[in-house]
């Protein structure tokens, strides 16, 4: 990938649930605006708007959510190395999520700026 993408930081703040793999998703999850909900033999894990009420066994909150605009053609390749990388360089977990269209990068809340100066550093551009 030779130029850089453009992306931008959505408005809410997350939380990541983990149930077992047996629970119902909670209805109250619908009700957002972005959600992510990902069923494996060893889990359910949730990722959804910080202020819906939702009772996990585990959760982990205050998450911001970086977007790479999109849509991507699936013949890029390292669009999330290249932006783990420069996170993780910069001492930043993440948390990842792919859809159809694009990539979703959530970081912690109080590490969102640092994690924008250092994308910004490395030629990515945010929309406003």
């Amino acid at each position: 990938m030779k130029t850089k993408l453009t992306l931008a930081i959505l408005d809410e703040e997350y939380t990541i649930h983990r149930f077992s793999p047996e629970q119902d998703i909670p209805t109250s999850v619908l009700k957002g605006d972005f959600f992510s909900i990902t069923r494996t033999n060893e889990e359910l894990s949730i990722v959804c708007d910080a202020h819906l009420s939702v009772s996990s066994e585990k959760s982990e909150d205050g998450w911001a959510c970086i977007k790479v605009l999109g849509p991507l053609d699936f013949a890029i390749t390292g669009i999330l190395a290249k932006i783990s990388g420069i996170l993780a360089e910069a001492k930043i977990s993440i948390f990842a999520l792919s859809t159809y269209d694009t990539d979703y990068v959530l970081v912690k809340s109080k590490v969102l700026a640092t994690a924008k100066n250092a994308l910004e550093k490395a030629g990515y551009i945010f929309e406003n």
